[in-house]
């Protein structure tokens, strides 16, 4: 049965704030010492995909999805990765175009309603080992291009279950929250990322954008205006974001999924967060007073710092085990 409900997460006494949850997760957690592997995925158009596997395990595979420029080098990554691992699941990181540390070879990249490249990956996964995927875990920006996928078709015939961690799920109105007040530091550094690896591809070729025109994009929505948007097909930035939130596609998820949320996610407005009869049948989302994005950090039984969101992804997925 779809319903919100109240999640049990508890933050540190000493991270409660959302930006510190936010950037102590990000940028202060110490890197965790993984043992992967990568393999390049050839597509149909002619472009790749590289995947990063953790070593073989008795259980799984579990395929995550990162965030807006994320990939293997992420916190949150490398920290879902090394709890699976040792809860016995072996895991399967799918980088988007460009995100694996080389460029894809055309234009296009990836954006968050691209979801042919994940549809592509999981059937291939899903043929390649006879069976359903265990779960697909996406993490903000990869849970938005997950749930618009699941609502898409139903595709219980490929994964068991899914779980999404801080979705953006509405671009737009994540757009203008993130032209506010402090959560402008978050798209400052995401800006400055994106246009950063948009001048390594482009910069020089005729059709590109000149570096003064690129260096006067401070925000979001004049990056996927000018630059996002045309480069997939979509005729500005308010069809970007109107056909690639999810919020529009949750009611018709016909698969067992679990939201993580919080409320005082300095990506997105309340008033953005979906309400239970927006969900599809078999969706729970839970919403947590605090967290912040991809943050979820709690006190340990020790007095130290515990990473609650890894603990609650491993009690879902024990479900379907």
């Amino acid at each position: 049965m779809k319903s919100v409900r109240i999640s049990s997460f508890q933050p540190a006494a000493i991270l409660k704030n959302p930006h510190l949850q936010t950037i102590w997760a990000a940028k202060v957690r110490r890197p965790a010492q993984l043992n992967t592997y990568s393999e390049q995925i050839e597509l149909p158009d002619g472009d790749f995909l590289d995947l990063e596997w953790s070593p073989k395990n008795r259980k799984g595979p579990i395929l995550l999805l990162h965030g807006l420029e994320g990939g293997i080098c992420s916190n949150y990554v490398q920290g879902i990765m090394k709890a699976l691992d040792k809860e016995g699941y072996q895991s399967v990181l799918l980088q988007f175009r460009g995100c694996s540390g080389r460029p894809n070879r055309l234009a296009r990249s990836y954006h968050a309603g691209e979801t042919g490249d994940l549809s592509y990956i999981a059937t291939l996964l899903r043929e390649r080992l006879k069976k359903n995927l265990t779960a697909i875990v996406g993490f903000s920006l990869g849970a938005n291009v997950m749930l618009k996928w699941l609502g898409e078709s139903n595709r219980d015939h490929i994964s068991n279950t899914a779980i999404a961690v801080s979705p953006p799920f509405d671009l737009s109105a994540s757009a203008d929250f993130l032209s506010t007040g402090f959560s402008q530091i978050y798209q400052h550094s995401l800006v400055a990322a994106m246009k950063k690896k948009y001048r390594g591809k482009f910069l020089g070729q005729p059709s590109s954008l000149s570096d003064k025109c690129l260096s006067k994009l401070t925000s979001f929505r004049d990056f996927d205006n000018l630059i996002t948007a045309p480069l997939h097909g979509f005729k500005g930035v308010e069809e970007y974001y109107t056909q690639s939130s999810c919020r529009r596609y949750l009611k018709d998820n016909l698969t067992s999924t679990l939201i993580l949320h919080s409320k005082d996610d300095p990506f997105l407005p309340i008033s953005a967060i979906p309400e239970a009869p927006e969900l599809g049948p078999k969706t729970t989302m839970e919403l947590s007073e605090n967290g912040g994005h991809i943050g979820f950090i709690s006190r340990g039984k020790k007095g130290n710092l515990a990473y609650w969101l890894e603990s609650r992804i491993l009690s879902h997925l024990a479900i379907f085990d």
